[in-house]
């Protein structure tokens, strides 16, 4: 077994070193899915237990008891982009379980004016066309319960495909693996690690597209890129316990530790791995009402004056749930990037028991 295991990995690390590995890859896949999670600040990688475990943890899908449906919508950087998504999970018995899930982040209907200008140097709109830029991920999520009471495990295997109108488009392939346990107490842990494969993106361009816009500006040709990138894998360490007062109450808290193999601008940062804390409460009444906060996102910005000042992003949540019904909303700040310092965001699951 340790032979087969340091064969893999001398593959992999060939691998890596063959391609070009870039610290932001792939990054629409860190925005995450569902208003509930993001209103807790994503620290959900312990307790997730629904058809979004397909991308927070999918070995929550275990404790599916029926097939769900969810979708969300939402708008940033002033409705600029649009970030839209769905999933499907299904039980398959009562040990394994099975999702799929589709997101698209994109731009639409962007202005190519490269042709604005005729070889005569008259400006002609007639020569301006629109073209979108998007990216796409499917996910395939696999989930089942090992021989180990309370311990679960799941699997994604997911690809991306990105385009940037005619001019540029890629297939990216790459898998997850979550696991998740709950002991005795009530307490839950998960681990989820996301491109262990360091997820694969080999791009392909139009070289015609690419000659006719080379001397668009004199001295500001840009190089053609690599045609191969790597997205490195991120760990999601999180632990969780849901506390019950007096019958009609509940508290959920959350802790989440994300680990990026890279130096970056996280709270804990080294040359190895940085470290992001992420806190979320969910307070629950008659398992109807559920009101949310977190905290998360913490970086070590530099400001003008060459000082360093630690940020960080707050996030609130409410949701609604009757029979199989769930309406969830979330106040976020999506990493100060937005041209609205805080975003808006709203998702729907249906739980198909509500047909029963």
């Amino acid at each position: 077994m340790k032979n087969y295991l340091l064969i893999l990995l001398s593959l992999l690390t060939t691998i890596v070193s063959a391609q070009t590995v870039r610290k932001y890859s792939n990054e629409f896949l860190n925005i995450g899915v569902d208003a509930a999670a993001l209103g807790m600040s994503n620290a959900v990688v312990s307790h997730t237990a629904d058809v979004n475990s397909g991308y927070w943890n999918p070995a929550g899908l275990v404790h599916l008891e029926d097939n769900q449906l969810a979708v969300m919508h939402s708008s940033y950087f002033a409705s600029i982009a649009n970030y839209n998504y769905f999933a499907f999970a299904k039980p398959l018995d009562d040990r394994s379980a099975i999702a799929v899930s589709l997101i698209r982040f994109g731009v639409d209907d962007i202005l190519d004016t490269t042709q604005l200008i005729d070889d005569q140097g008259n400006i002609n709109y007639d020569r301006v066309s629109l073209f979108s830029t998007a990216d796409y991920a499917l996910t395939f999520s696999y989930a089942r319960n090992l021989p180990i009471p309370g311990l679960s495990y799941g699997v994604n295997a997911k690809v991306v495909r990105r385009i940037i109108g005619d001019f540029a488009n890629s297939w990216g392939f790459g898998l997850d693996v979550g696991i998740q346990f709950e002991n005795d107490n009530d307490w839950k842990f998960g681990v989820m690690a996301r491109d262990i494969t360091t997820t694969f993106n080999a791009w392909s361009f139009d070289d015609d597209k690419l000659e006719a816009i080379q001397n668009a500006i004199e001295g500001q040709n840009q190089t053609v890129p690599e045609s191969t990138e790597l997205t490195i894998p991120k760990l999601q360490i999180g632990m969780s316990k849901k506390y019950i007062f007096h019958y009609d109450y509940s508290l959920l808290a959350s802790f989440d530790l994300n680990v990026r193999f890279e130096q970056n601008n996280d709270l804990i940062s080294t040359s190895f791995a940085s470290f992001n804390p992420a806190l979320g409460f969910e307070f629950g009444y008659t398992d109807l009402v559920f009101l949310r906060a977190g905290i998360g996102n913490f970086q070590n910005e530099l400001q003008l004056d060459n000082s360093e000042s630690l940020t960080f992003q707050p996030s609130l949540g409410l949701g609604f749930k009757y029979r199989g019904i769930y309406v969830d909303y979330a106040f976020t700040d999506i990493g100060d990037q937005s041209v609205a310092l805080y975003s808006n965001v709203f998702s729907l699951k249906l739980d198909f028991s509500i047909f029963r």
